[in-house]
């Protein structure tokens, strides 16, 4: 099994535990690519795809784990296109 089949397969537990890091490799591999929101973006962060609908995102601080919701979210997102 290769790296991303583990991380998609991982991604698709819902892992309580899943990094920014993580969400960040997997929607690169997926086609996504983040877009810096400008100079004073903060925690907010937007991916593109050239098909896929955009994910906006707030990245998680002061930690780095990825809140459930937004696993749901991006996996909803990502099913729904046939990417996972």
């Amino acid at each position: 099994m290769s790296r991303r089949e583990k991380l998609v397969t991982r991604f698709k537990g819902k892992p309580n535990d899943l990094t920014w890091d993580e969400l960040v490799r997997l929607l690169g591999r997926l086609g996504y690519t983040e877009v810096a929101s400008g100079k004073t973006g903060g925690s907010r962060r937007r991916f593109v795809h050239i098909t896929a609908p955009t994910i906006a995102l707030h990245k998680p601080h002061p930690g780095n784990i990825v809140k459930m919701y937004v696993i749901e979210y991006v996996l909803q997102v990502l099913t729904e296109e046939g990417l996972v």
